[in-house]
């Protein structure tokens, strides 16, 4: 695809007068030519590798593939542990690849191992190493102890090879087949003669109250060979194994058959454990190196359940859409066009409802420092998950690149101060504030020292536990500099600017505040912001129960286009269902919408929570009083930022509305205010006509 530049007929065209232009040009050209050649760039860290026999090794094609471990994980306990905390196989020469930051918040831990194999040679029952038991050592019954609980709570290895990670799948009890990036130390048998997780699909595992250790792993490494370029070379596609346990009789005679590894609970005699592998290497020429990834996605049926949560959503966008095209195309218009049309003072009826609130509609609320606070936090927390999501969806941020979903949205929410600011200042400037420097200290430390206290507070508990997941003291030193030294100036900046702001309303508010009647229950606050946030969470909460799995059960998450596609819909349904209640307030002739209207869609963040507890003991199996700490307080950050963002829909679009000097009208001054959306054009009145409905 090429384009022409027409330098005879374009009145933007370069004028080549200075040298210097010509050979910035001329450079520009020569790299445009020289990225022509390659068929592609790639992501850092996503390059392919190239890998080939060891006779014809070179400086670009390995001969040997490495196997990389991960963190252990259990979806039994929320603490997970690095790889050497076992007592497993350790690698002589330990390197440990360089981490993102958002690896070492997750926990994430990935170091070399002594699972190395030469490309295309098979390898049958190779031995790693031997570990030795005697209990009458403390250390090493500590050792046995740990691992027997690793045992019991189900934690999985996790393998990687070429970045890729090594699934494990088997068949399921109704005759599926289910993959996971992950597979289990080993399972047990309890007392009374149960089998635990892995166990079942063992049924030469039958003996009570053992633990059996998988000690051995057949590998099945895939791969694609490309022979029309230097030679020849092969690129990895896949990686399987399946786990095994064998009692191997000893060093000289392994054999990788026979019974089952147990261990005894209780002390026990002196014993031995070898780990061996098998590994086998398959060209499969129908995989790209491309669509490599695909073969973990193969267990994991989650588009019909997606689609189905994206049509449940549209139906809820168009019932409330249509509820509020109703308003605004039938009601509050006609009422605009008859005030238009009216000649006289003697032509003007007696008003009622939201008509008789045009001096008390602006009226400041009570804690308006709070409520600016939320609206600039939110902002804040909204343009950074949406750029996040954003760039998800455009491949930047998938699974392969670990950890830099969390590393985005980090670095992004520090860079995000100003417009935290400004638009906190700004509110709070328009509800009549004064205390401006108050404002902008509370927006940059109340709810990021909220969240930094949690997960201190979290961060102690996985320190006293021992888990990988705790972050080292000169990450939180690193966390409170970004924040102290890039968030909190960046947030003043904004909040200058805001506070510079010079605004006024369209209206004049009464000196004596308006008697409000008697409410009825169906128009009283509580009754309204609890029906106004069924209805965001009912367009979301299946994404929420994939997140919560990706999160909690280890799953993998990778369909961020539906994610994206769901958090607009969700931003639309909060605004519509605020926009909709505050008008029946308003009708009620009740003024004090700006508290409503934030509370309207943010009680979605209550059903969060509702539905977190609910996840927890339906469909969760954790285990001890540390494991559910971690889990709440967790939570209850996710809870704090889905309350931030979905408040912010109908006060913010409020306040960045109202402020044109165009605006001079009373009783449709609200309709423009609140009810505004975008593509529909905001109605106008004369200046006689604003007067007349003024002194009526």
């Amino acid at each position: 695809m090429s384009t022409r530049f027409r330098m005879g007929t374009n009145p933007w065209r370069l004028r080549l007068a200075r040298p210097g232009l010509r050979w910035l040009l001329g450079l520009g050209l020569f790299l445009g030519l020289q990225a022509s050649r390659s068929a592609a760039f790639y992501l850092p860290g996503l390059a392919p590798v190239n890998f080939c026999e060891a006779s014809r090794e070179t400086a670009t094609c390995k001969s040997t593939v490495a196997l990389f471990v991960n963190r252990l994980d259990s979806v039994e306990s929320v603490l997970p542990y690095e790889y050497n905390t076992f007592d497993f196989c350790k690698d002589s020469e330990k390197r440990n690849p360089s981490e993102n930051l958002g690896q070492v918040l997750f926990g994430e831990r990935i170091s070399s191992s002594p699972y190395k194999f030469p490309f295309n040679r098979t390898g049958t029952c190779v031995k790693v190493c031997v570990k030795s038991y005697d209990t009458a050592n403390d250390d090493q019954e500590k050792k046995l102890a740990f691992l027997r609980k690793g045992i019991r709570l189900n934690y999985q290895h996790h393998w990687i090879i070429d970045n890729m990670p090594v699934i494990w799948c088997r068949n399921t009890g109704d005759g599926t087949k289910c993959c996971t990036p992950g597979f289990p130390i080993g399972c047990f048998i309890t007392k009374s003669g149960e089998s635990k997780h892995a166990c079942l699909t063992h049924p030469e595992f039958n003996k009570s109250n053992i633990y059996f250790l998988f000690n051995h792993v057949d590998i099945t490494i895939t791969y694609h060979e490309d022979s029309g370029r230097n030679g020849g070379f092969a690129r990895l596609v896949s990686a399987r194994l399946e786990p095994q346990s064998y009692k191997h009789s000893g060093e000289g005679r392994l054999a990788c058959n026979g019974p089952p590894m147990e261990i005894p609970e209780g002390r026990t005699e002196k014993f031995n454990v070898t780990y061996t592998y098998s590994v086998q290497f398959e060209e499969n020429k129908s995989i790209k190196w491309a669509s490599r990834w695909d073969y973990i996605l193969d267990s994991m049926p989650h588009t019909n359940i997606q689609w189905l949560s994206i049509m449940n959503s549209f139906v809820i966008i168009l019932f409330l859409s249509g509820m509020v095209a109703i308003i605004i195309l039938r009601t509050l218009h006609r009422d605009i066009i008859r005030y238009n049309e009216m000649s006289s003072s003697e032509d003007a009826q007696e008003d009622f409802g939201w008509k008789l609130l045009h001096g008390d509609v602006f009226r400041p609320p009570r804690s308006r420092m709070l409520l600016s606070v939320f609206l600039g936090q939110g902002i804040q927390v909204l343009i950074m998950t949406f750029i996040t999501l954003f760039l998800a969806c455009l491949g930047f941020l998938s699974p392969s690149n670990r950890g830099a979903l969390m590393t985005c949205a980090v670095v992004l929410w520090v860079l995000l101060g100003t417009p935290a600011g400004y638009v906190s200042a700004r509110m709070y400037k328009t509800l009549k504030g004064v205390k401006w420097k108050t404002n902008f200290l509370l927006t940059a430390l109340l709810c990021p020292g909220i969240v930094f206290a949690d997960l201190f507070f979290m961060n102690v508990i996985l320190w006293v536990e021992g888990s990988s997941a705790a972050i080292s003291f000169g990450t939180l030193i690193g966390i409170l500099a970004m924040w102290c030294g890039i968030s909190v100036p960046l947030t003043f900046v904004g909040a200058y600017f805001g506070a510079k702001k010079k605004f006024r309303f369209p209206v004049c508010t009464n000196q004596i505040p308006r008697h409000i009647p008697q409410q009825s229950f169906f128009t009283k606050p509580l009754f309204g912001i609890m029906v106004g946030g069924i209805l965001p969470f009912g367009c979301v909460f299946i994404q929420l129960f994939l997140i919560l799995n990706s999160i909690w059960s280890h799953q993998m998450y990778f369909m961020f286009g539906f994610l994206f596609l769901v958090f607009i819909i969700l931003l639309i349904t909060c605004s519509e269902a605020a926009v909709l209640l505050c008008y029946f307030y308003l009708c009620a002739e009740d003024y004090h919408w700006w508290w409503r209207a934030f509370f309207t869609s943010s009680f979605t963040a209550v059903y969060l929570l509702i539905y977190t507890v609910h996840y927890f003991f339906a469909k969760l199996q954790i285990t001890g009083m540390a494991s559910a700490i971690l889990y709440f307080g967790y939570t209850m950050v996710m809870v704090l930022i889905f309350f931030l963002f979905t408040g912010l829909q109908q006060p913010i679009r409020g306040s960045l509305l109202f402020e044109g000097e165009r605006i001079v009208f009373s009783d449709s001054a609200f309709y423009t205010f609140n009810s505004w959306t975008p593509g529909i054009p905001v109605p106008r009145v004369s200046w006689r006509t604003a007067e007349m409905i003024n002194s009526h």
